[in-house]
């Protein structure tokens, strides 16, 4: 048995060692953080573990004991977006939405260490989510307006 923190609320994982924190989160009903080359690769599955970006497909549930989680549902609702997720919508940083929360939290992490990156830096900080759909363009300017650069 496993206890953890996620989203702000005290959580207990009893599963198979084996299971990931993905699966271990999506099988919870949150279902925001996305299963995609289950390899580390894409970024989809990308959440905050103690404040730091990682792919949730690498890490095994049973090691985030004493650990906080933040998922995308954790950062806020349709009624109360993070300003973040308000840049992505407002600079149409997305499109189909499959890439978008581990590009949200990717880029929370980013402006939580630096607030003020320049492009070069917020494109370097996103390089590790692959995107299929909409060439960046708007997922770099999200990122500088959350920063207040546009």
């Amino acid at each position: 048995m496993t206890d953890l923190t996620v989203n702000g609320k005290p959580c207990t994982f009893d599963g198979p060692a084996r299971t990931t924190l993905l699966d271990a989160l999506r099988a919870t009903g949150l279902t925001g953080t996305h299963a995609g080359c289950e390899h580390g690769a894409c970024g989809a599955c990308t959440v905050l573990l103690d404040g730091e970006t990682v792919r949730s497909c690498l890490v095994l549930a049973g090691q985030c004991g004493g650990h906080d989680v933040t998922t995308i549902e954790g950062l806020g609702t349709p009624d109360d977006l993070h300003p973040v997720m308000d840049s992505f919508r407002r600079c149409h940083g997305l499109q189909c939405g499959f890439c978008t929360p581990g590009m949200v939290l990717t880029a929370v992490e980013l402006l939580g260490e630096n607030p003020a990156p320049t492009e070069a830096e917020v494109r370097e900080a996103m390089s590790g989510n692959i995107c299929r759909c909409t060439g960046y363009a708007g997922i770099v300017a999200a990122v500088l307006d959350a920063a207040g650069g546009t």
